[in-house]
């Protein structure tokens, strides 16, 4: 456990937080509504909605969000966590390796040595840290071999978690994002709706009161045709994974040349 108390976030008058990551905390696929006239797209996601419910508790929140979308392990700690020490914030949640694992031929305990050196980093803040289980991807049939890999890499970063004082969110456990209602159309970020649930997930794990359930069960599914959902994973084949895996073979990233949303602490403005 951390050595903050559960009220601890919500009893100052400002609170400074700060995320790293990759595309999962910089909250793509889920979209503000002025994403359309905004360069590389603006991207809400957890994170962001966790500084949102943490201004009705707290006089003022200074967030930064430093994650960059296709960011490996190694990059997070050479480009963001020195930032990170830098801002010398009070909550800190960092979610890393998993664009690692999910690599041909990844090592789980090559990356949680890695995972180990950036926590070790960001606990000499003294600042909460809260890490991040990976995605139990059963419920995926593309991904489901890599179940293994990934629930190593959990068990190492919880070992690391327990000797590091961090809280962890346990999206492992978390059957109800097995729902693909949860999942952008890519199968691999968070929709709105995922995203929204994860945010009360983290607020539930610090603390944080807040209204909403994010285990409630989903809404009974429309049936779909057995073509349909042929031809949907076709349309994902050819539209994601395809790019995806020409993007791993020539060395690039979906993350080239985009810059953190938030890179420097400033007030949650009314309108986030």
């Amino acid at each position: 456990m951390s050595g903050f108390g559960t009220n601890d976030l919500t009893d100052r008058d400002i609170l400074s937080y700060v995320a790293l990551g990759d595309s999962f905390t910089e909250g793509m696929s889920d979209p503000y509504p002025d994403s359309d006239t905004v360069p590389n797209g603006r991207y809400r996601g957890w994170a962001d909605r966790v500084a949102e419910h943490l201004t009705d508790h707290v006089g003022e929140v200074r967030y930064a969000n430093l994650a960059v979308r296709g960011r490996l392990i190694g990059q997070i700690l050479e480009e963001q966590l020195p930032r990170a020490v830098e801002l010398s914030p009070d909550l800190i949640t960092i979610c890393a390796g998993g664009n690692d694992i999910i690599r041909p031929g990844s090592d789980p305990d090559a990356v949680a040595a890695l995972f180990e050196e950036a926590i070790a980093g960001l606990a000499g803040t003294g600042a909460r840290v809260v890490v991040f289980t990976g995605f139990d991807t059963n419920w995926q049939p593309v991904m489901r071999h890599l179940r293994g890999k990934i629930a190593t890499y959990n068990m190492h970063m919880r070992a690391v978690a327990d000797r590091y004082g961090c809280d962890v969110v346990d999206v492992w456990s978390m059957r109800i994002l097995d729902d693909p209602r949860a999942w952008n159309w890519d199968r691999l970020h968070l929709s709105p709706e995922g995203h929204r649930r994860l945010a009360l997930r983290v607020c539930e794990v610090l603390g944080v009161p807040l209204e909403g359930d994010w285990n409630e069960p989903w809404p009974p599914a429309e049936p779909r045709a057995w073509r349909a959902a042929r031809q949907e994973d076709l349309y994902w084949a050819r539209e994601f994974l395809m790019p995806w895996i020409h993007r791993r073979l020539t060395g690039r990233s979906s993350g080239d040349d985009v810059s953190p949303k938030r890179p420097a602490l400033e007030p949650l403005r009314p309108d986030h």
